[in-house]
């Protein structure tokens, strides 16, 4: 296909494309599709130090490193397919030359499911792994809402113990001050499944729909407040623009058992206490009670504190999947929008115990727990809390002072490189003053100045860029600063790399 045809029909471009004032079909507008978004070196840095910092916690605790394929064969992803002729719901997918529809991946959960299942005879059990990479959804995107986001996910697969969910938990608390998060600046809400099916017993609730429905409005508790959740768990509600949504159809009483349930809370001891009276002593809710005992005592000793992790539970997590304890990350910082509003974050991260995925592939029951963190919403969060606002820095900039000496001004970049100092000579065709004023918008510590005199002298001019930043912001004692680190000095071009480094030293 011709890509330059001035026929929208074949080239996709919108009819109304300008140029001068003129329409012009063939020249695409240029836009990022919706729910993409690009990302500077700003936000890869801040993401990348989460995933250091987070991927460290992980490799201490004994968990090994797993990359699976973007594109999982659209079965294995089969929980959030409706059915088979609509491929697309939910997921990016495409049809093999085979006829087998491929998708994206949804997340990074039922990739290590497959593979489990593909390899559990020579995998050691439990299996400890961590993954994280992008991760896409067809939905409808939203504000902080995006198709394509960064996840770093961990999990034990093959042991059913309360103890490695609370592993999990003291794995995800200690990540989240690694990753930026102060002490006593999050929080790890858990609940467990067996407990609201138990409730659900106890006040009568034997359809799965119907369970699903009441589990989806208890969900929305710190949404839509005890009222709202009041109304989804009986015949429904209608929202401020006018759309109904049906309810649970549970009758007043049930209603009440189920939000008094969710209201239990204290510390994790009295939660437990208030939680095992209030599910009427169903068997699968007692085994709920005795499984978060179990996690209490190992983050007990784990060194978790109720500061830290807390039972509560309204946590629901949405995914169906879930068959035991679940556990979200609740951001407690205060973080602002780019207007300076409040706004508030929440929920940057959650998981809990999935037992059944993996029977999906073998039909054998393996137990499974893990937790997932949301890297691109937990670094958005961090930089609305004022925790991640510096940019990325830029190389040293060498000044192409006089075009025939390019080969000398590539010569001192590559003594700089070669030291491990990020290094580039500019190759724009503007003169000095653009040149430095390129070399401050990168945020480069530095600039290396060479005319003939330095050559002929065999020295070189440094223009210390941190420097002048830092004066222009009003440092308090100007003249020590200046006594310190001079903002442009001419040292032998032997130095050049002492010179530079300490820069580099004191920006740190």
């Amino acid at each position: 296909m011709d890509l330059t045809s001035p026929n929208p029909s074949l080239s996709g471009e919108p009819a109304d494309a300008k140029r001068g004032g003129m329409t012009d079909p063939s020249r695409p507008e240029a836009r990022s599709p919706r729910g993409f978004i690009d990302r500077r070196a700003r936000d890869l840095a801040a993401e990348r130090a989460i995933l250091r910092a987070v991927s460290a916690v992980y490799e201490r605790y004994g968990f090994e490193a797993l990359e699976t394929p973007a594109f999982e064969y659209a079965d294995a992803l089969g929980k959030f397919l409706p059915d088979a002729d609509r491929p697309n719901e939910g997921v990016f997918a495409l049809q093999d030359d085979d006829e087998q529809w491929m998708a994206l991946r949804y997340d990074l959960t039922a990739p290590l499911a497959r593979f489990a299942a593909q390899n559990w005879e020579t995998l050691p059990k439990p299996f400890r792994r961590y993954a994280f990479g992008p991760v896409w959804r067809n939905e409808k995107p939203g504000p902080g809402r995006y198709r394509e986001f960064v996840q770093c996910d961990a999990d034990t697969v093959g042991s059913a113990r309360p103890e490695a969910d609370a592993e999990i938990i003291a794995m995800a608390a200690e990540g989240l001050v690694a990753a930026g998060v102060p002490d006593g600046a999050a929080i790890l809400k858990i609940n467990s499944r067996k407990l609201l099916n138990g409730l659900m017993a106890s006040a009568g609730v034997a359809d799965e729909s119907q369970k699903l429905a009441v589990l989806r409005a208890v969900d929305k508790l710190d949404r839509l407040g005890p009222d709202g959740v009041r109304l989804l768990l009986g015949e429904g509600r209608l929202d401020e623009s006018g759309a109904f949504t049906k309810g649970a159809g549970l009758n007043a009483a049930a209603a009440e058992r189920v939000l008094a349930f969710t209201a239990a809370g204290a510390g994790r001891g009295e939660t437990l206490s208030q939680l095992s009276n209030a599910i009427g002593g169903s068997p699968e809710g007692d085994e709920g009670v005795r499984d978060l005992e179990a996690i209490d005592r190992a983050l007990i000793s784990l060194g978790v504190g109720p500061d830290r992790a807390i039972f509560d539970p309204s946590v629901v997590r949405g995914l169906e999947y879930y068959t035991g304890a679940v556990f979200e990350a609740e951001l407690l910082l205060g973080t602002t929008d780019e207007k300076g509003l409040p706004v508030r974050f929440g929920s940057v991260g959650g998981g809990g115990r999935y037992d059944d995925l993996v029977a999906r592939f073998t039909g054998e029951r393996v137990p499974a727990t893990g937790f997932s963190f949301g890297v691109s919403r937990l670094a958005a969060a961090l930089r609305a809390a004022g925790r991640q606002g510096l940019e990325a820095r830029g190389p040293v900039v060498v000044i192409a002072f006089d075009q025939s000496h390019m080969a000398d001004y590539f010569a001192i970049a590559g003594e700089m490189r070669a030291a491990g100092i990020p290094a580039e000579v500019y190759l724009g065709a503007s003169g000095m003053k653009a040149q430095m004023k390129y070399a401050d918008r990168r945020l480069s510590p530095a600039a290396v100045i060479v005319g003939e005199d330095e050559f002929a002298a065999g020295t070189v001019t440094v223009k210390d860029l941190d420097l002048g930043r830092a004066l222009s912001r009003g440092v308090t004692d100007n003249a020590a600063w200046r006594a310190e680190r001079p903002g442009q000095a001419t040292v032998p071009r032997a130095d050049l790399v002492t010179t530079i480094r300490a820069i580099l030293d004191a920006g740190a």
